[in-house]
């Protein structure tokens, strides 16, 4: 039997369909600012090989799919159901994620910040410009970086966590592979854990989320930071990731980690090539499908700079916001980003221009 993959087509701003004279055929996708009016359907078939066809909403409906039809059924049912709010944040309007990285040797802002004090300051700098959840991390899980020791990574972030907690109204992520850093880093105030290994690094790691029962992400990669960018190769990027995900999110629920506290990032840079990066960056909604909210990490990436030119990370600001809009555009729910006041104006400004409606009268806007 051929696996079954939806990707939601035809999306448009909720607010304007609301506003609309004629009558609007479109579906709400997972709850958010966005409904869809036709989709995709592609069916991976063995052999690798996809058959694709896009079809309104009403040929859907209408469409016999025999043996599919209760898959189709799921999949169509996992792109419209509203997500449950992450530490009490609605995932029904963008989030914007602060990058924290207490790190000497991060791709984009490794060293700049060198002390507790310093990392603290720039993260209430980072809330005061619209984040709504700060990503701390303190290993750097940039290509060819290696790998340190717990203590050394607790010494990095914990100083910065406890300053924070209790303090800023953003919640607090904790971006590690490792167990032991997550169940200090909650103890000490964290609220959300980001693994970049999908819980797969350490073997304690879904049990540890499990008891902890905090929101976690789960970010696909193929090898680990030392060997990842080793001619990685995919039959289909897009679908490979998706059944690798999906695969992830069955292994943690197994483990007693609650579907209603995962999240899934397709992994930007993490084993890919700048042909990957696109075509993951083109079919972003079929994410939807999994039936979870979606973060997005493309802030800075060498990807924008393969593209635009642009060498120094630092200085790839507005290729990272076209990222962002493109994400915004396929209803992502978390931007994790360096450039929270740009990023968050950006977002504004886009959606504002959609709908007609300043961010106040719309009743919410990018946080």
């Amino acid at each position: 039997m051929a696996d079954i993959y939806l990707r939601p087509l035809g999306l448009h701003p909720t607010a304007a369909a609301m506003q609309a004279d004629e009558v609007w055929d479109g579906l709400r996708l997972a709850g958010g600012w966005l409904d869809f009016t036709a989709v995709e359907t592609i069916e991976r078939r063995q052999g690798g090989q996809a058959l694709r066809r896009i079809l309104g909403l009403g040929g859907f409906a209408e469409r016999d799919w025999g043996g599919a039809t209760l898959a189709m059924a799921e999949a169509f049912e996992a792109l419209q159901r509203p997500r449950p709010r992450v530490c009490g944040l609605a995932m029904d309007r963008p989030v914007i994620m602060g990058i924290l990285n207490v790190t000497p040797d991060s791709f984009s802002d490794g060293g700049r910040l060198d002390s507790a004090a310093a990392a603290v300051a720039h993260a209430r700098r980072l809330v005061e410009e619209g984040a709504g959840i700060i990503d701390i991390g303190g290993e750097s899980t940039r290509p060819g970086a290696e790998p340190i020791d717990v203590d050394k990574e607790c010494r990095r972030v914990l100083p910065v966590i406890e300053a924070l907690a209790g303090t800023i109204e953003a919640r607090i992520s904790i971006d590690t592979r490792n167990a032991e850093t997550m169940r200090r880093a909650v103890a000490a105030g964290a609220d959300i854990v980001n693994d970049v290994s999908a819980l797969s690094h350490d073997r304690a790691a879904i049990e540890t989320v499990a008891e902890l029962g905090v929101p976690v992400v789960l970010m696909h990669a193929r090898g680990d930071p030392r060997t990842m960018q080793d001619r990685p190769e995919y039959g289909d990027v897009v679908l490979d990731v998706f059944d690798a995900l999906a695969a992830k999110v069955q292994v943690a629920m197994a483990g007693g980690v609650l579907r209603e506290r995962i999240l899934v990032d397709p992994g930007l840079g993490f084993g890919k090539t700048i042909e990957h990066n696109l075509a993951l960056m083109g079919s972003l909604s079929v994410f939807h499908g999994l039936g979870v909210p979606i973060l997005l990490g493309a802030s800075r990436k060498s990807f924008i700079g393969r593209l635009t030119g642009v060498e120094a990370a630092s200085e790839r600001v507005a290729g990272s916001l076209g990222a962002a809009i493109a994400a915004l555009a396929q209803g992502v729910q978390i931007l994790r980003v360096h450039d929270v006041a740009a990023t968050r104006q950006a977002a504004d400004t886009w959606l504002a221009s959609m709908t007609g409606l300043e961010p106040s009268r719309q009743g919410w806007r990018a946080t």
